[in-house]
């Protein structure tokens, strides 16, 4: 019997998430937060990630500029692997088959 470990993620951009969660939890990931982005303090200089996360997922097409580099510098700052892409399936899916740090063993790239 094979273990398997799913990532906690937090998902940043968009008010509602639709099919989204259904393609992350394909790739063994739990969303952990979702953040709108709309709140004002989302643009704070020294914003910290929830504890426990392991991946962060930055829907850009919701998101502004500011918001968006605030959330990249506290993953950077934390060594938490990024993800970047449109709030759709499609787009989902391939930003997350490119991302070396998905444990997924249904990608498509990631096959032996």
């Amino acid at each position: 019997m094979e273990l398997s470990l799913s990532m906690n993620a937090v998902v940043v951009g968009a008010d509602r998430l639709g099919n989204l969660p259904d393609v992350l939890k394909e790739h063994n990931i739990k969303i952990n937060k979702h953040i709108s982005g709309r709140d004002p303090s989302h643009q704070k200089k020294n914003l910290a990630l929830p504890s426990g996360t392991e991946i962060l997922i930055l829907l850009t097409d919701f998101l502004g500029h500011n918001v968006m580099k605030s959330f990249r510098a506290a993953a950077e700052k934390q060594n938490i692997p990024i993800v970047a892409c449109k709030r759709s399936v499609c787009s989902m899916k391939q930003a997350l088959e490119q991302c070396p740090h998905v444990r997924c063993a249904n990608c498509p790239s990631k096959r032996g």
